[in-house]
């Protein structure tokens, strides 16, 4: 175990001990009042009963219920409202079997981000890729990210082209978003083989399961007296605005939301747009000298825009929904070669979801539940054949996704096995994808595009059996099991063609390869209720991934991340065998979780960077050629690392609350021989102090990125360390509406890198050349009509 390591984990068990310490006595009579948030990605199972506190591991975050039994048709359920609690308490789950990340509402709201990257890149164990910030970012999840992380919105896969390239755009933008849950561990299962590092759940009430919570009748909005019957009665409607301004880019963003219901029919409608310009840096952001440069960071500037338009039918013991949406985004590609040449991505997604839930009244099954999405994709990387000469602007290259998917599961009722009592939910999941990435530039070349027309269909088998072995004892065991068949083709000779001083007239015809694979998984895990509120959990995880298309099938250049990808159709099935431990609390004045995990896989697939360069179909020794080369290869890879958070409530200080929060966060990643398995995220340590009431917080916080000197052998280079300083403060209060014309408000100021430190992120393929936002302030409202 390296040293650095070792001082990692001594921090923060450091911090658990003394804070474990003294908080049960000294804080015992705090009055803070936690809030309640609805948990609803991370497992198959849900309760259909409030268990007593005493019962429940997390008193104050709860999966979601509903009471068995038929719902009388003529009052379907209602959208409940969370109890009005002090802003800005960590949300800490202690009921799933591995850490879960909640990002709610309100903290969307104030910390914003135009990617889910961007939104999530400081939370302890996730970091972004950061290719293009606030255009294209993805979330990396303990170093893990790609074709190991799923990212789905209302249950179902965002089906872009993000898992292709770090510089494609995730179609799920936070300005649309009402909460994010970050799922590790056995949970993951749920989703499919390719969630080895997690699944990012975004959650909207675009597809709604109950009416809104009655705040404006229809007439007040000037609507007539007879509108309410287009919905089938009496109802309501609530609508929602949300607006921000920022300094560093000159960015503006807002939003628009509507719910409405009545009898038995729920609508919502939403739209939102963002136009940032290039961002300003604190510093020159190129690794060579000899750059035009005037305090931004060239070609940086994006723009994004949607809308999306759904309804549910509600009915006696459930609902069924659908919902369109549409995700636009125009967005540059900073760093040299795209300063050059002006690298942009345009792109579209046409986005059909739907997704019901029937809770019949029968003595064998508590629920049944499906979800359909149908995506139909398409993006332009569009950028100048020769630099500075704008007639030879043009589109380079063109990826497109046509994907269907789709997912049952039926939860059974709770039996009584006699050693436990036992709780079922089984699924099915398939899918279907069709991939293309055509190029313009050489259409006669045998390797024209980056693949050629690839599909994949997938079908799977789960099942969670949860066993409640005492009040305060209770595992889960889970398994998976799915069949992967794929098909494209490769150019004869590839990946042997790529030898260095290669003939390129030794390319023959493509080559048809039909592959099948069918991997398997399984989880065990187990939770333990422990005085003083902790939940201590611990699981262990096999699982097996089938290769994705773009490692088996990529020949050729990418310019947007600057790389000739060569893929591999010998690949075979990677595998991870994991166990995770954890101990959470989330009562109280202190709350914190602390994790730590080990993974083992055998057959990592990974994008080796060669330390070679290509340029059309020719390879060379080293520098020189326009794209670096990078083969997909696998290896035996070790995973290892650690979490923790914490918020400690001090003292009651001008009648609202004072305290402090930390985090800190390590992976180490090595290949069985001791390398460096290529871009990690590097340690780092954070904290700050908060005070809030029941309208007002504020915070300050110092997050520490040491230097990330772990790299690659070839091709990688080191990143510094960083200190990042963020404040903010915000205030929210209800309105009177006969008033203001709104019921509620939130407004806020945030200041972002307040050392206006140059920022480079060790996971980013563009991070020599590509610095993060300087020292900026961002503006924020949020009203509710």
């Amino acid at each position: 175990m390296s040293s650095r390591f070792k001082t990692g984990l001594l921090l923060g068990t450091a911090t658990l001990a003394v804070y474990s310490a003294g908080a049960p006595v000294a804080f015992a009579q705090s009055a803070t009042t936690l809030p309640e948030v609805t948990v609803t990605a991370p497992s198959p199972i849900v309760r259909r009963h409030q268990a007593a506190p005493q019962q429940r591991p997390a008193a104050r975050v709860a999966t979601t219920t509903r009471q068995r039994g038929p719902a009388q048709p003529e009052t379907p359920p209602v959208a409940q409202t969370a109890p009005v609690a002090q802003p800005g308490i960590l949300p800490i789950v202690t009921d799933q079997f591995a850490t879960v990340t909640v990002v709610p509402n309100e903290e969307i709201r104030r910390n914003g981000g135009g990617t889910l990257g961007d939104l999530l890149g400081n939370k302890p164990g996730i970091t972004g890729s950061q290719y293009a910030p606030g255009g294209a970012s993805r979330p990396i999840i303990r170093g893990l990210d790609v074709n190991r992380v799923s990212i789905i919105e209302n249950g179902i896969g965002s089906n872009g082209a993000s898992d292709l390239g770090e510089d494609h755009f995730v179609p799920v933008d936070p300005l649309s978003t009402n909460q994010i849950e970050v799922i590790r561990g056995p949970a993951t299962l749920r989703y499919g083989s390719t969630a080895i590092g997690g699944v990012v759940s975004a959650t909207n009430n675009r597809i709604p399961d109950a009416l809104p919570p009655c705040a404006q009748p229809f007439q007040s909005y000037g609507l007539p007296a007879k509108a309410p019957t287009l919905i089938g009665g009496a109802g309501c409607m609530n609508g929602e605005v949300r607006s921000a301004v920022s300094s560093v880019d000159r960015g503006v963003e807002g939003a628009v939301l509507l719910d409405a219901g009545g009898k038995n029919v729920a609508v919502h409608a939403d739209v939102y747009g963002r136009n940032a310009g290039d961002y300003n840096v604190p510093s020159y952001p190129y690794a060579a000298p000899g750059m035009p440069f005037n305090g931004r960071q060239p070609n940086s500037a994006a723009t994004a825009a949607g809308a999306s338009i759904g309804g549910s039918y509600l009915f006696d013991g459930g609902f069924i929904g659908a919902s369109i949406t549409q995700n636009n985004s125009l967005y540059r590609i900073p760093g040299v070669e795209g300063s050059e040449v002006g690298t942009r991505i345009d792109a579209k997604q046409t986005k059909f979801n739907a997704k019901g839930e029937y809770r019949p009244d029968a003595a064998a099954i508590d629920a049944i539940r499906f979800w359909v999405g149908a995506t139909d994709y398409k993006h332009n990387e569009v950028g100048q054949a020769t630099a500075g000469d704008p007639t030879t602007d043009g589109v380079r290259q063109t990826f497109t996704n046509r994907e269907q998917e789709g997912r049952l599961e039926v939860q059974l009722a709770p039996f009584n096995a006699g050693f436990a009592a036992v709780t079922t939910a089984v699924g099915v999941q398939a899918g279907h994808q069709e991939l293309t990435a055509p190029s313009p530039d050489d259409p006669g070349s045998p390797l024209n595009g980056l693949f050629d027309p690839n599909k994949n269909t997938r079908v799977a088998g789960y099942v969670f059996n949860e066993l409640q072995f005492t009040n305060t004892t209770k595992a889960q065991v889970a398994g998976r099991i799915e069949h992967v068949e794929l098909s494209g083709s490769t150019p004869s000779l590839i990946p042997e063609i790529f030898d260095l001083n290669s003939d390129p007239s030794a390319i023959g015809p493509a080559t048809q390869r039909n592959l099948s694979f069918t991997p398997k998984s399984l989880s065990l895990g187990l939770i333990q209720a422990l005085p003083w509120g902790l939940s201590a959990s611990i699981t262990g995880q096999y699982t097996e991934r089938a290769p994705k298309p773009a490692e088996l099938f990529s020949r050729g250049g990418h310019d947007a991340t600057a790389t000739f990808d060569i893929g591999n159709p010998n690949l075979k099935i990677e595998t991870a065998k994991s166990v995770e431990v954890g101990l959470r609390r989330a009562d109280g004045p202190f709350r914190f979780e602390i994790t730590a995990y080990y993974t083992q896989f055998s057959g990592f697939i990974y994008r080796r960077l060669t330390g070679n360069t290509c340029e059309e179909v020719e390879c060379a020794a080293g520098a020189g050629l326009e794209l670096n080369q990078a083969i997909y290869s696998q290896r035996d890879a070790t995973f290892k690392g650690g979490e923790f958070q914490s918020q400690l409530d001090v003292a009651q200080l001008y009648g609202g609350t004072f305290g402090i929060e930390n985090q800190f966060d390590i992976v180490r990643a090595t290949f069985a021989d001791g390398t460096n398995v290529p871009r990690i995220p590097p340690m780092r340590v954070g904290g700050g102090l908060y005070w809030r009431d029941a309208n007002w917080l504020m915070k300050v916080n110092l997050l520490h990125a040491f230097a990330q000197n772990d790299v690659a052998p070839i091709a990688e280079t080191t990143t510094p360390g960083y200190n990042l300083l963020k404040a903010e403060v915000s205030y929210r209060t209800k309105l009177d509406p006969n008033v203001w014309g709104a019921r509620e408000m939130l407004v806020g100021l945030v200041g972002n890198n307040l050392l206006n430190e140059d920022i480079r992120i060790a996971t980013s393929y563009s991070k020599d050349n590509v610095l993060m936002p300087g020292i900026g302030v961002r503006a924020f409202a949020n009203v509710k009509f």
